[in-house]
């Protein structure tokens, strides 16, 4: 699929030194990135609204920035050499990995303040059959998006879509840990909402 999505929308893709095709590049790992994201963030708002589940309702903002922040990053970058930067714009996709990861920092602590919430007041997720598909979709998509930036981020050496690889993989465990959570409300009972949020953080 990486491959057809490459050979469809990146132009002379094999001369990955030119600033023009990396940005090529860039466009189609942001924009890629940012529709499936949205469709993720979507489908686990209204999975963990519906459930009551802080656990879903974070991972799904967890979805949300990283595809825009890369794509925004790459624009700068690829922007022509000028006055004040005869050297170009290029350090500014390590700007962008930087954010990336501060992206992440920043929900695992808001996570972490949510959970230990959660953990004070327990109360058991109504966790339903679509909330399990759901998940379970989602972890495919966010495994599938890491080695579609893995890939990217080799074939330009980007660290800025490096770090978003990163980001999808970290995805894969945290909603692998929150499905576990949610399988345990609806079989055991067990309210371990929090604690999941907890190790998600």
């Amino acid at each position: 699929m990486t491959k057809l999505l490459i050979k469809l929308f990146v132009k002379d893709k094999d001369n990955v030194t030119d600033p023009a095709v990396r940005g090529r590049y860039a466009a189609l790992a942001g924009i890629t990135g940012i529709l499936l994201n949205l469709l993720l963030f979507a489908g686990k708002l209204t999975a963990g609204l519906l459930a009551a589940s802080v656990a879903v309702i974070a991972d799904a903002f967890n979805n949300a920035g990283s595809s825009v922040v890369t794509l925004i990053g790459f624009r700068l970058a690829s922007k022509p050499v000028d006055k004040e930067h005869p050297l170009g714009h290029g350090r500014l996709e390590y700007i962008t990995g930087f954010i990336v990861d501060m992206l992440i920092i920043l929900v695992g602590a808001e996570l972490f303040k949510s959970s230990i919430e959660k953990i004070a007041s327990p109360r058991l997720p109504s966790v339903t059959t679509l909330t399990l598909v759901l998940l379970g979709a989602a972890i495919l998509v966010k495994l599938w998006l890491f080695f579609f930036y893995r890939k990217i981020g080799r074939l330009i050496d980007s660290s800025a879509i490096k770090a978003t690889s990163f980001d999808s993989i970290s995805d894969v465990v945290a909603t692998t840990l929150v499905l576990v959570s949610a399988l345990v409300a609806k079989f055991a009972g067990l309210a371990i909402d929090g604690w999941a949020g907890i190790l998600v953080a």
